[in-house]
């Protein structure tokens, strides 16, 4: 089909070769045209005496400039279609449409650049495909869903940038019956001139997470938790200024949080809560000797004031935390004034009482309750020493050992990742550190810088361990801890709108959404959403 500008066409049942020669200036869809013929723009009609019942249809050095929706419905029999050396650059979604029985297309030595994700819909009985050597950087993703019948696919002599873009197609061709030529990889210049089928999907990152800003609450806070009460998911805020425990619940028709009920704690530095069964406690931390527990008996009851905690031993508490020791709920108070002591308070009856004093004179401003060697465990933050780590034994808490170089530590905060326990040190001066537990002592892994930090908090949503870093200077930062390094790795800044002093974060999952909390102490609370993002897409 090479300069005479001929069309041959091969009629089914007849099997008869016809010539037809193309009208001046008009050169039909359906005809081979060559370059010294007429040349074919866009789509033009077919003419009125053309059969419907063609088999093979090529177009070698035409015009056409595009394949749009629907381009051959008038030839439905075609079982070949060919396009060599031509000009078009785009082929549009059902381009293909009604070629039902079309079993071999080839698309090469062409300038296509983009090919739509439903270009190939509806050939259920095509066995061969070539798109080799046009312009594609990639391909888009599920462009071969519904074609079952493929036998060859030949991609070859194409520019693939092999990053994220075709990870789908890597993981497709081991899973499909069919032979696929790749070729190699165009870029990025790591990669550049690698055979595609040389490539492990494995190796590639390609999810992605965010966290976007979704809400805002007014009042500023300094503490914020998250707990599940009658199989819903509610946030509890430590509010000082408004003199509250702020608890929010998700509002399923404004697809919001909103307030369900607020317990009077002026001062109030820490609210934790714990759900007994039907009852639910909330133990208001709060300045000067206030402290205080609430109970809801059962549902649909209000929480009210039932006890006063240690008026005498906690006059300045900074943190409290909730933690099991031998199957019985307790509470420990860390506080931070000369006179008072860290307590720990366990449940007698229906209140919580002291069970134990601890760290006196040592100003604490942190608690945190963690399991090591499969004991219960409490670390003491404080302002005068370095963190001192205390094990359960004999049903009382005993000093086991203090963490090296952590000098003026504010507070700490444990996760645990493939197997090991890893410590966050929050340092308002000099770096924050990441521990990591080695069986008798936290040894240093990491050092982040942070002058101004109050918290250094890791979290764990969904599959992502997070570790947030909230700064009184500048912008929050949220790391992501690499599985393969095991170590923290910048992820974002928080914001806009920026955290004002941050003092805590607490994350919860409500119909299949996850939220991250921020209490700020100089601004109002921060709500943001998370998200995870396929780069593959």
């Amino acid at each position: 089909m090479g300069g005479a500008g001929v069309l041959l066409l091969l009629l089914a049942g007849a099997g008869v070769g016809v010539a037809w020669r193309p009208p001046k200036g008009k050169c039909p869809l359906t005809c081979s045209c060559s370059k010294d013929s007429a040349l074919c723009e866009g789509s033009p009609d077919l003419p009125e005496n053309f059969s419907p019942t063609l088999l093979s249809l090529s177009f070698v050095r035409t015009g056409v400039t595009q394949l749009k929706a629907g381009s051959f419905l008038r030839v439905p029999t075609l079982h070949l279609l060919l396009f060599t050396s031509n000009s078009f650059s785009v082929i549009e979604d059902d381009a293909f449409a009604g070629l039902s029985h079309l079993q071999y297309l080839f698309i090469e030595d062409n300038e296509i650049g983009s090919i739509s994700k439903n270009a190939l819909r509806g050939l259920r009985s095509l066995t061969h495909l070539s798109l080799a050597n046009n312009n594609l950087e990639t391909l888009p993703r599920f462009l071969f869903r519904g074609l079952e019948t493929l036998t060859h696919v030949d991609l070859r002599g194409n520019p693939f940038q092999c990053d994220c873009r075709v990870l789908w197609l890597l993981q497709w061709t081991p899973t499909v019956n069919a032979s696929v030529g790749t070729g190699a990889c165009a870029g990025p210049p790591a990669l550049a001139h690698m055979q595609l089928r040389h490539l492990d999907p494995k190796t590639f990152k390609c999810r992605a997470i965010e966290l976007s800003w979704f809400q805002t609450v007014g009042e500023s806070a300094l503490d914020v938790e998250s707990f599940s009460y009658q199989g819903e998911p509610h946030i509890v805020l430590a509010q000082p200024f408004a003199g509250r425990c702020l608890i929010l619940t998700w509002d399923y028709s404004l697809q919001r949080f909103r307030p369900e009920e607020e317990l009077s704690a002026p001062s109030v530095v820490s609210c934790k809560p714990l759900v007994l069964g039907l009852r639910l406690f909330v133990l208001a931390a709060r300045l000067w000797g206030g402290s205080q527990l609430w109970a809801r008996p059962s549902p649909g009851l209000r929480l009210a004031p039932t006890q006063a905690l240690a008026p005498r031993r906690l006059l300045r508490p900074n943190d409290a935390e909730l933690l099991w020791l031998d199957g019985q709920p307790c509470f420990v108070v860390a506080d931070a004034s000369k006179a008072g002591s860290t307590t720990l308070l366990c449940q007698d009856g229906p209140g919580f009482y002291p069970r134990q004093s601890l760290h006196a004179w040592h100003r604490d401003t942190d608690a945190e309750a963690l399991e090591l060697d499969g004991r219960p465990h409490l670390l003491l933050a404080s302002a005068s020493q370095r963190p001192v780590l205390f094990q359960w034994l004999g049903g009382r808490f005993e000093r086991r050992t203090d963490i090296p170089e952590a000098e003026d530590v504010y507070a700490t905060r444990h996760f645990q990742a493939g197997g090991d326990v890893f410590l966050c040190l929050t340092r308002y001066i000099g770096d924050s550190m990441v521990m990591r537990w080695d069986g008798s002592m936290f040894r240093l892994l990491q050092q982040l810088p942070s002058r101004g930090a109050h918290v250094f908090q890791p979290l764990l949503i969904a599959r992502d361990q997070l570790a947030i870093l909230g700064s009184d200077f500048s912008f929050s930062q949220v790391f992501h801890l690499e599985p393969d390094k095991g170590l923290l790795e910048p992820l974002q800044e928080l914001g806009p709108p920026a955290l004002v002093a941050p003092r805590a974060f607490a994350h919860i999952t409500i119909a299949g959404r996850r939220f991250l909390f921020a209490a700020c102490f100089k601004g109002p609370t921060q709500i943001y959403q998370h998200h995870e993002l396929d780069l593959s897409a």
